[in-house]
């Protein structure tokens, strides 16, 4: 293990200046305002407690008509906003929705969204997510606004209450995501909170392949007015999943406390998960091919016996606010997560029409650890008719990474797509190359990402018209060292402001017209030392922070039953560095515009519908390449969509039955579009039914996810430049039963 060094503070005498400033508008603003202080000293004001994530004085977004999504969500440094009040398109997925969908991941929840496309990481079984077409790892998952506290490749259902998606750029509303992406669109977790009635529920239940399933959640709250709550949640997961020899082992737990006054809030987490996989089935790789292969039975196995992947993470966060006066509110936030993993993978490369192919041992080991904070503080002042909400925060997020691996390329087993060939993963051979130690891995990446923002939301003509303007000033440094000797090899450190801006004019009550400019920034590339063995001109050259920018517009329609969007989007992504001729450097733009359409709510009583349509047009610009340039984008498919439908049935109380629809158009595995990727339809369907039994209410929940039992590549790539398939997983039952006590 090592330690890791504590970072320098970020905070620079701007940022403690612009602090004080708007703190002293509030102070003014206060001091202006006799009704302020109309409270009696010593005299406490009752406090009311609602459920809240995030330790703010305005609690969760309330949910919208049907409860599969809230009215709004948080917005970065913004803070919690209503739909109809945001230049911004913030979907919130509920804990009712996660609840009666029996969703197990941050993915299965996502899936609900036309925009989104779960994909897989590269090299392992971690997630990745398509939005608006760009990539997002679920490295760089945000936990209640915090970058990267949550499990890397897999986050269990039972951590969150809520899943909120912020689309597009969100570089002044969020900061750079460590990982650089998160272009298309940033995902914010939500942890659970006490309610305000007591809650003590056990859940069993099974799934096809034998597995087993067993959870429990409880909440209390106590002390003067129940201002103190603890939420307390545990699960466990053990069996096959449906897919032939494949097997998943899963240990949840945790623990959020809260804590309220009349003027402060404090909230805390504390969790661990241990996630385990083996004979998991793997990516599939092209090589040679003029056709993609078609796609095998859905329970079909090629993963090599004593394959495995096993994931195990402790995190924790506190999060703080307290209210100088009336107008102003200061908070802060930390957190850290260690985690480790070992993996043990054999890949496929199919190489021939007929599935046959090839596979190798590599092993990798890896540790973690994160630190990562921030603190802020509003104000809302007025000059003359214009009102402000003033925003000012200052973020820091470090990283430190330990990394081993060994792979076996020379000494591969041939094996098949549709009747795969199982050899055990054989002992590494004397020709295996590798990088560091598995059993004691030393480190090979730091990162030291800090920012400061400032933000303004002007408000005129009684609040129908609203402009925010704001921008981020962003460091970025990250440190490169060698495998195996931990030797640093390069520094790359840069830094940007990057700006944003976004108008609201609400034509009605129900009706809001939107437009924003924002953008994206992602580290540049360091040139390396030589090319194909040629030397390279500007070698050791750190290339400027890559930009994207994002242009939106859009309409909200909120009718209290039904709500609906539509937003039209285009944003620019320079593409990553290449070395033309002898210079390394930055050439050509992917450009990605579409249409985002959307409804949701409960327009019918017992109706509940949720979902939309995306179409996307994806374009490789200017690449240096004749056979790429024009081309779309590896794995964007020109339209996607999902919808779901729940509907309770009349004449038997209690029952309510749901059923689900997702879709995609093909897309490519290649940059030069020769590889066409067949699109595909899904089912899936469920029912629940709740009654009282002895007293107590009891939930049944089943589901059958794949309902026609389709085999259908499910998505292509999952890594910036890379045409891999993932296969679909086959028709899978689910049962659970819920008691609450």
């Amino acid at each position: 293990m090592y330690a890791l060094r504590q970072p320098s503070t970020p905070f620079t005498p701007l940022a403690v200046a612009a602090f004080l400033t708007l703190a002293a508008a509030g102070v003014q603003a206060q001091s202006a305002t006799p009704a302020a202080a109309a409270t009696t000293a010593g005299t406490l004001q009752t406090v009311t407690v609602n459920a809240s994530a995030d330790a703010s004085a305005e609690g969760l977004t309330k949910p919208y008509a049907g409860g599969q999504v809230a009215r709004g969500g948080r917005v970065g440094v913004l803070g919690n906003q209503d739909n109809m009040d945001s230049p911004f398109a913030v979907t919130s997925f509920t804990n009712e929705l996660i609840q009666n969908q029996q969703a197990r991941s941050v993915g299965d929840v996502l899936q609900n969204d036309p925009s989104i496309r779960v994909a897989r990481g590269f090299g392992n079984f971690q997630e990745s997510y398509f939005i608006r077409g760009f990539l997002l790892g679920s490295d760089f998952v945000a936990y209640n606004g915090l970058y990267s506290l949550l499990p890397r490749q897999y986050i269990s259902s039972e951590l969150f209450e809520r899943v909120e998606v912020l689309h597009g750029a969100s570089t002044f509303l969020t900061g750079i995501t460590p990982g650089g992406d998160g272009i298309g669109g940033t995902v914010n977790l939500l942890p659970k909170r006490a309610t305000n009635e007591p809650l003590s529920q056990v859940t069993l239940g099974g799934a096809k392949g034998g597995q087993f399933y067993g959870a429990v959640d409880l909440s209390r709250r106590f002390g003067p007015d129940n201002s103190t709550g603890i939420r307390i949640n545990a699960a466990h997961r053990d069996g096959g999943t449906g897919i032939d020899r494949e097997k998943v082992k899963l240990d949840v737990v945790s623990v959020g406390l809260d804590w309220r006054s009349a003027n402060a809030r404090l909230s805390a987490d504390i969790g661990y998960q241990d996630h385990r996989l083996s004979n998991t089935r793997t990516n599939v790789t092209l090589s040679g091919l003029t056709s993609v292969p078609g796609a095998p039975n859905a329970s079909r196995n090629w993963a090599q016996p004593g394959s495995y992947s096993n994931e195990r993470d402790t995190f924790g966060s506190l999060r703080g606010e307290y209210d100088i006066n009336d107008k102003v509110t200061a908070w802060f936030a930390a957190g850290a997560r260690n985690g480790t993993e070992a993996n043990s993978l054999g890949n496929l490369m199919v190489n021939n029409a007929n599935g046959n192919g090839t596979t190798y041992r590599f092993d990798n080991t890896g540790q973690e650890q994160v630190r990562t904070g921030e603190i802020g503080i509003r104000a809302k002042i007025q000059t003359g008719v214009v009102k402000h909400n003033l925003v000012a925060s200052a973020a820091y997020f470090g990283s430190e990474r330990n990394n081993a691996y060994t792979f076996d390329f020379g000494n591969q087993q041939t094996t098949n797509l549709y009747n795969p060939v199982l050899t055990t993963l054989p002992p590494f051979s004397a020709t295996a190359g590798s990088g560091g130690v598995l059993s004691d891995p030393v480190r090979t990446n730091k990162k030291d990402l800090s920012s400061f923002a400032l933000g303004d939301t002007l408000a005129f003509l009684d609040d129908t018209l609203l402009f925010t303007v704001g921008a981020r000033f962003q460091q970025v440094t990250t440190y490169d060292y060698a495998y195996g000797t931990g030797v640093r090899q390069g520094k790359y450190d840069a830094n940007r402001t990057s700006p944003a801006a976004g108008v609201v004019f609400k034509l009605r009550p129900d009706v809001s017209l939107y437009a924003n400019y924002i953008e994206q920034l992602s580290p540049g590339a360091t040139a390396p030392a030589n090319s194909n063995g040629v030397p390279v001109s500007n070698a050791g050259q750190t290339l400027s922070p890559y930009v994207a920018k994002q242009k939106e517009v859009g309409v909200k329609y909120d009718g209290g039953k039904l709500g609906a969007s539509a937003a039209f989007f285009s944003t620019d992504r320079p593409r990553q560095a290449i070395v033309q001729g002898t210079t390394f450097a930055s050439v050509g733009k992917d450009n990605h515009q579409g249409v985002e359409l959307n409804a949701f709510g409960e327009p019918l009583r017992g109706l509940r519908i949720l979902g939309g349509v995306t179409l996307l047009d994806t374009e490789q610009k200017n690449t240096g390449d004749a056979t790429t340039t024009g081309k779309r984008v590896i794995g964007v498919p020109t339209a996607q969509g999902a919808f779901n439908v729940e509907y309770d049935i009349p004449f038997v109380p209690g029952l309510a039955v749901n059923a689900r629809v997702t879709a995609n158009k093909s897309s490519y595995a290649d940059s030069a579009n020769n590889l066409r990727v067949p699109g595909w339809t899904r089912i899936d369907a469920g029912a629940r039914y709740t009654t009282a039994v002895q007293g107590k209410l009891v939930t049944i929940r089943g589901r059958v996810d794949n309902l026609a039992d389709r085999n259908y590549w499910a998505s292509v790539g999952g890594y910036s430049g890379s045409g891999y398939l993932v296969l679909g997983a086959p028709r899978t039952f689910s049962l659970t039963a819920s008691v609450e006590f």
